[in-house]
């Protein structure tokens, strides 16, 4: 394998983890805080890529397109808490499990209903569809650096958010031991409905930068949340940290792991990588270490 190959499927690698980690942070964030297992949270990725596309379609303006899908998404996923999810942080983790599945199914449904069943346009923006020279013949799709810049931008303001503000101490408080937050006057309810409205509009970017460059179809979102588990369960559960230090990890393993593995082999390896955390830290590497 040659260096500049090397280069190629590293950037490749640290993209996909940076997409994983929009996701996984906002499920482990979820998870970690409020005990609550959302198998759904895939299909905010899929209505950020989705409600992006129809708004570049017809603003023309990629920007605009995002801003607006990040917004839809995050409200989207504030409605669902509000008015269902939150009934459901008492039950117990199957129940979680058979009626987050439910919801995919009536998300997917909706989602059909208003965009129909063919996969949605969403071309790169031509300001974005050149190649930039990363070293001396080798190049790079300029979209694709921008989803890494982007990417980590985002992960760098979620790091100060939840580590050097008042509402990241809620945050951690919230996760650490709800009954003493509650106790010393957090409105538990409203940092658990804040959190799954960022968790959401964090997928949503997740989906409508990959939109571009993926088929934007009814399904997406379960095809990427089962990464997002795996990354959830390796960096460990409510760990921000994790989730991004597991993401770049599967991320570079997975794209490594069909580069250099037969396709029956390549699909195992992060599941393996999985076991192996587990078995040696079954808690992840940062369990609740937000």
């Amino acid at each position: 394998m040659s260096w500049s190959l090397i280069l190629v499927q590293s950037l490749n690698g640290i993209q996909l983890g940076i997409m994983l980690f929009l996701i996984a942070a906002g499920l482990t964030l979820i998870f970690g805080i409020m005990d609550f297992v959302n198998l759904a949270h895939g299909t905010f990725y899929m209505l950020g890529a989705f409600v992006a596309a129809t708004f570049f379609a017809y603003t023309g303006s990629y920007v605009v397109a995002a801003v607006f899908a990040t917004i839809v998404v995050a409200i989207v996923g504030l409605l669902l808490e509000v008015s269902l999810l939150r009934f459901l942080y008492t039950k117990s983790h199957l129940q979680h499990v058979l009626a987050t599945f439910g919801l995919i199914l009536v998300i997917n449904d909706v989602t059909r209903l208003i965009w129909g069943a063919a996969p949605k346009a969403f071309p790169v923006p031509e300001a974005l569809s050149g190649f930039v020279e990363i070293m001396p013949g080798v190049t790079y799709p300029v979209y694709r650096l921008l989803i890494l810049a982007v990417g980590l931008v985002v992960a760098g303001l979620l790091y100060v958010l939840v580590s050097h503000t008042r509402a990241g101490m809620w945050v951690r408080a919230g996760a650490s031991d709800r009954d003493m937050a509650a106790a010393l006057g957090i409105n538990v309810k409203r940092v658990f409905s804040y959190v799954f409205a960022l968790g959401a509009g964090l997928a949503g970017i997740a989906g409508l930068m990959t939109g571009p460059i993926l088929a934007v179809q009814i399904g997406m979102g379960e095809q990427i949340i089962i990464l997002a588990l795996v990354v959830m369960v390796i960096g460990g559960i409510g760990s921000v940290r994790g989730a991004f230090l597991a993401s770049l990890f599967i991320g570079l393993a997975d794209t490594f792991g069909r580069v250099l593995l037969p396709t029956s082999l390549s699909s195992m390896t992060i599941f393996v990588i999985m076991a192996l955390v587990l078995t040696l830290r079954p808690k992840g590497l940062f369990s609740l270490n937000v």
